[in-house]
């Protein structure tokens, strides 16, 4: 009931984050070449955090 109240742990924010970027690098994939390049650099350095904070 009071987990509406919970905050986020700093690994659920990146992984969010993560999702979000990967979800603009497929939008941008058809459109524009280098941004969609550009957004799937920065989720692969947020993955490399993420599996820092894993590990």
């Amino acid at each position: 009931m009071f987990g509406i109240f919970k905050k986020k742990t700093p690994l659920e924010k990146l992984q969010d984050r993560y999702k979000k970027l990967m979800s603009e690098w497929h939008e941008l994939s058809t459109t524009n070449r280098s941004a969609s390049d550009a957004k799937y650099a920065e989720a692969q350095e947020l993955l490399d955090e993420i599996d820092k904070l894993n590990a």
